[in-house]
């Protein structure tokens, strides 16, 4: 069966996450829904990351078997017509081998997080972002997260539910950067790893925050890190801020 790589964008704001269930709507069931519009059968995707509910994607990455050939552009055009008015974009479709997979030949995924300071509720940012009223100190984040990259047990930063076999990982890259928008100002929070453990990236941003608004010190980041235990972390900041933003595999697979 010919196999294709999508490059999906979603809005997560109305789904249960990536993950198909039985009783809510997901963003993985909305993609097999209008799979089968196109061959009628039950059809199973398999995905680069499964994203929680409220979070979004600019480049998720999933693949699908058909039956037939298609023309990718007119797999991906179709896909998005029977996709409406689901906030689901099949943003590129290429053919590639029976023995590629989406989440095991991935060897590297980025996120985003959105943070916006204001007093004002949101708007049209509503949602998209987190907001936070309090002035944050983007040295102070900065040295914070300092502590963080590399090789590291981070059982302080993952979900008591999350079922990765270990919590060891190594974070490559965390980039803080702060951006003056029509909105207010916002604080972006760009991090890249091989994979991440179940709200890892949350509960990093969350403690940051803590660091940034002056409540913890940036060497207590690693204080934390250290005690290995959940209870040792900041609070975990909403989904709505964060993005799948893209997904590296060793040959680039949308040019």
């Amino acid at each position: 069966m010919p196999r294709y790589a999508l490059l999906v964008e979603y809005d997560g704001r109305p789904f249960a996450g990536w993950q198909r269930q039985a009783d809510q709507p997901s963003v993985q069931g909305a993609i097999e829904a209008a799979l089968a519009k196109l061959e009628p059968r039950d059809h199973t995707i398999a995905a680069a990351g499964r994203t929680d509910a409220g979070v979004h994607a600019r480049g998720q990455v999933a693949h699908c078997d058909m039956a037939k050939d298609w023309d990718p552009f007119r797999l991906s055009e179709a896909l998005n017509f029977h996709l409406k008015p689901a906030p689901v974009a099949i943003r590129a479709c290429v053919a590639v081998d029976d023995d590629w997979h989406a989440r095991f030949s991935a060897v590297e995924r980025r996120y985003l997080f959105r943070l916006l300071v204001r007093r004002a509720p949101c708007t049209l940012e509503a949602g998209q972002v987190w907001r936070v009223m309090n002035p944050l100190d983007l040295g102070a984040m900065r040295a914070g997260a300092a502590h963080l990259i590399g090789l590291h047990d981070f059982t302080t930063f993952r979900s008591t539910m999350c079922q990765a076999a270990s919590p060891v990982k190594t974070l490559d890259e965390i980039r803080i950067a702060q951006v003056e928008t029509g909105a207010g100002t916002e604080f972006h929070f760009s991090l890249r790893a091989r994979s991440f453990l179940h709200n890892q990236v949350r509960s990093i941003v969350g403690t940051l925050e803590r660091v940034g608004a002056g409540s913890w010190a940036p060497e207590e980041v690693q204080t934390a890190l250290e005690a290995r235990a959940r209870a040792a972390c900041g609070p975990v900041c909403p989904p709505h801020g964060l993005y799948l933003m893209g997904v590296g595999y060793p040959q680039a697979v949308f040019g």
